[in-house]
């Protein structure tokens, strides 16, 4: 522990005039919520994006290092990144080219004159990350969990969700106008006729495909996005869209079985394809062409995507500084060529070590927890300590770095440099198809502030960048420790039995191991988790979508509560040390309180209202806190603080 912060909690951040009982978020964090301006550049400020721009300062170092490297071998990572760096600060150089790079790729759409050929260029469209109606990927089958198979999926919008195109209300239908103009107005930036008809008649199809669209709700469901398809009974199934046209297009092999996520949208899409006129399918292919490159051209395109996507949509004053883009364009083309030198300059060995410690500690508390449970059966308890015992944990980085020699990184091409990171990628995964699922595959770069929990591989996963204050301090107290990164463990852990991951067993298939009472008992108690986030409402008229936030939701309520039992089993009956004034408990909770530190912009707010799984911050905190018994105990809540939940109120599931 350091001698400036022994506890590792940040007392300059409280707000003493607020009582924990009845706002721990604002007790804890009310001085820095009340003293930190989000940035011009940001929808949101939160601890989490605190260390991602310090991670960012540091990538940049490094990227800056490779572009101005002597020994720049052809091939090379410096010349890699050093080059792709540089193609996207070379300003001059982009402007001069307009519209140019997307030249081909409008021509394209142009000479197309029946259905089956714009069929076939959506599927090219898409397998370049470009909007088409159907996305398809490679993934894990779900109840075969040791084979790869392609999925296809609901897709094609240009606002954020579904609900954007039909939801009525002010600022819903200021939102689909500034939509409308910003559609005109880029298509007449690409010298595009008829730009104005040619918007209305694209926000018109794409209102279609919303509509026929399932919830974000109903496709959380994983048994309901289960919808295994032989490739030869696709048309039998689907008919009336020429799926051997999209696959060619796409590049996917037109055999083998496939996976329909929401079927009922894929039976709707060849109805929509048949009373589409072919021009108006041409003016929406074309506009996303130009909406996906928009902030890779001249500034005037720039400029005008954000004055939509950025500022309408997300409430952001300003664009990122363009060295940040940068930083960004070469991280998601060469992730893990600049992450390993991240981690062998930016991650302690002994940070993995001692979280290697507190996993340890947070699967053995979730054992003794599943045992203690009162309202589950024998049968499933020993089910749920099977599939507890195959966990398997990453921690920091990959053991294996990702090969790159068959991207080409050129000089002064940034559009061409994206094209082929775009295509490396989807051929890397479609060279999954047919082999063996790679588990030491991450999903993550080690410089990601974030962590996850893979169904199919039944793994909880850590990258490097969030093993750090708040989240992780190796100087740190325990208390502060178990709380933070204690509880983000425990929420991993939780993920693989919160309402959707508790039907994967432990190989990683979608299989019901639950008795048919046990599974009734953990509905019940699910809903009433749903009920009390129904309840929060951040803005007017817009409140938390408590069933699409569940998951996420009973993560944090059983990652913290497993976090405080693991906590106290590490104490091992002694009495932790009072320090800053706070018991080792109060610690805790602080600990969990000070990660979720955070502050949106309201049309941020509103719009992850609609489409984040997780909850608003706030709620991350004082929601959970509301139901965890040694909360209470810790702050001696009692009847009439804000905070207080009768217990017959009070949620338990894990």
């Amino acid at each position: 522990m350091t001698a400036e912060n022994p506890s590792g909690v940040v007392l300059d951040n409280f707000d003493t005039s607020v009582r924990p009982q009845d706002d721990f978020f604002r007790h804890v964090n009310g001085t820095w919520l009340k003293n930190t301006p989000i940035p011009e550049d940001r929808s949101r400020y939160a601890s989490f994006t605190e260390l991602a721009d310090q991670a960012e300062v540091n990538l940049r170092q490094i990227i800056e290092e490779a572009t101005s490297a002597t020994d720049r071998a052809e091939g090379s990572d410096a010349q890699k990144v050093g080059d792709l760096y540089r193609s996207f600060m070379d300003v001059k150089a982009i402007d001069a080219l307009g519209a140019q790079p997307i030249a081909q790729d409008l021509q394209a759409i142009a000479a197309l004159e029946s259905k089956e050929a714009i069929v076939q260029h959506l599927g090219h469209l898409q397998s370049l990350n470009i909007t088409a109606p159907i996305g398809a990927y490679v993934d894990q089958d779900s109840k075969k969990s040791d084979e790869y198979i392609v999925k296809f999926t609901q897709a094609g919008l240009g606002l954020p969700d579904r609900d954007y195109y039909l939801n009525d209300g002010e600022k819903f239908e200021t939102i689909r106008e500034g939509y409308l103009e910003a559609i005109e107005d880029l298509l007449t930036l690409a010298e595009m006729p008829n730009a104005d008809r040619a918007a209305t008649a694209i926000l018109a199809l794409e209102k279609q495909l919303a509509e026929a669209q399932w919830s974000r709700v109903k496709s959380r469901d994983r048994e309901a996005t289960y919808n295994k398809v032989a490739w030869g009974a696709l048309g039998e199934a689907f008919k009336g869209w020429p799926w051997d046209a999209f696959a060619q297009g796409a590049d996917l092999p037109a055999s083998g079985n496939v996976i329909v996520r929401q079927p009922s949208y894929v039976e709707a899409l060849p109805a929509i394809l048949a009373e589409t006129p072919i021009e108006t399918w041409k003016h929406y292919m074309a506009f996303h062409v130009i909406r996906d490159a928009a902030p890779y051209l001249s500034p005037a395109f720039v400029d005008r995507h954000f004055a939509f996507f950025g500022k309408t949509l997300s409430g952001v004053e300003a664009n990122r500084p363009r060295w940040k883009r940068a930083v960004s364009m070469v991280e998601s083309a060469l992730g893990e060529m600049v992450g390993k030198l991240y981690v062998a300059r930016h991650f302690k060995p002994e940070a993995k070590e001692r979280m290697e410690i507190l996993v340890a500690n947070l699967l053995r508390a979730f054992k003794v927890g599943i045992d203690g449970l009162e309202w589950m059966g024998p049968e499933t308890k020993a089910a749920a300590q099977e599939k507890l015992a195959a966990f398997t944990t990453k921690i920091g980085y990959s053991d294996e770095w990702r090969d790159y020699s068959a991207l080409t990184i050129r000089a002064g091409d940034l559009f061409g440099n994206r094209r082929r990171a775009i295509e490396f990628e989807h051929q890397r995964n479609l060279n999954k198809l047919g082999q063996p699922v790679d588990k030491n595959e991450w999903f993550m770069t080690p410089q990601t502030v974030n962590a996850y929990y893979n169904p199919e591989g039944n793994e909880i996963v850590f990258p490097a960048a969030i093993l750090q204050p708040p989240f992780f301090d190796v100087e740190a107290d325990d208390a502060i420790n178990y709380g933070a990164i204690g509880g983000v463990i425990g929420h991993e852990i939780s993920h693989g039995f919160d309402d959707q991951g508790r039907k994967y067993a432990g190989d990683g298939n979608l299989r019901d191991w639950w008795t048919e009472e046990d599974a009734t008992r953990f509905q019940e108690r699910a809903a009433g988790l749903v009920d009390q986030y129904n309840a929060y409402s951040p803005l007017d008229k817009m409140a938390v979508n408590g069933e699409l936030t569940l998951g996420e939701n009973i993560g944090d309520l059983a990652g913290i509560t497993v976090a405080y039992q693991a906590y106290q089993l590490a104490l091992d009956g002694k009495e932790a040390p009072v320090l800053d004034g706070l018991t080792g408990n109060q610690r805790f909770f602080i600990g969990w309180a000070q990660c979720f530190r955070g502050k949106y912009r309201d049309a941020e707010l509103s719009k992850r209202l609609l489409t984040d799984p997780h909850s608003p911050m706030e709620y991350r905190v004082n929601g959970v806190m509301k139901n965890v018994p040694g909360f209470y105990d810790a702050f001696e809540l009692k009847d009439g603080d804000r905070l207080y939940l009768p217990r017959a109120e009070r949620v338990k599931i894990w």
